[in-house]
């Protein structure tokens, strides 16, 4: 059933093309819960078929990505706290999760927003904090789309390489759920590594500041 659900989603996207990307990112950036990880291999596939061009699979992503990201901004500047903590659960974004994107925010400031396209839930809620302390729109677009635009690119190339390159696999669900678990790996431990390298250099940035 799951092989069947892959080959599905896989039509999808190479009939919804650059335009598909776009929307499905900007929703996987907001509240609803649209895995990148679903979206971005098969449209990697896809350009490493033909059909679509990876630049233009990768740029549609990070566009994608940093619109939606830019819209919970605009919803939680606009509307303030208040609003986001008295309807937050009917949005999907109960305190406790306000509170996780807000704490990153603060111990990591503008290079959080950067890392924050990298990482699981954390990517999704970003917007919401930078909104309602106010920060630069023009600093969080920058950051957003950069790192939202990283993020596309390992996960296209990911599937245009593990993939796109054998496409027999499609037809073989035991080797495609080994292809995807073995290279996996690789994309986490990038993650992993650049996001201990960022708080490697803020922690040491703070030892010479004073209390």
């Amino acid at each position: 059933m799951l092989h069947d659900l892959i080959r599905t989603w896989f039509e999808w996207s190479r009939d919804l093309g650059y335009l598909g990307v776009f929307l499905m990112m900007a929703l996987e950036s907001t509240i609803i819960p649209v895995p990148s990880e679903i979206i971005m291999p098969p449209a990697g596939y896809w350009a490493e078929q033909g059909q679509l061009s990876l630049i233009g699979v990768i740029l549609a992503g990070g566009f994608g990505s940093t619109f939606g990201s830019t819209l919970c901004y605009w919803f939680s500047r606009t509307l303030g706290r208040s609003v986001l903590e008295k309807y937050g659960k009917m949005l999907l974004l109960p305190p406790e999760r306000l509170e996780l994107a807000e704490r990153w925010l603060k111990d990591f400031e503008l290079g959080g927003v950067f890392f924050a396209r990298l990482l699981p839930v954390v990517r999704h809620l970003i917007g919401f904090p930078a909104g309602l302390v106010r920060m630069p729109l023009g600093q969080f677009i920058a950051v957003t789309f950069v790192g939202s635009t990283l993020w596309c690119t390992i996960l296209a190339v990911f599937g245009a390489r593990t993939i796109g390159r054998q496409p027999g696999l499609l037809n073989d669900p035991d080797a495609l759920s080994q292809a995807v678990k073995d290279n996996l790996m690789w994309i986490l431990l990038l993650v992993v590594g650049l996001g201990a390298g960022w708080l490697f250099v803020k922690w040491f940035s703070k030892r010479g500041k004073p209390a």
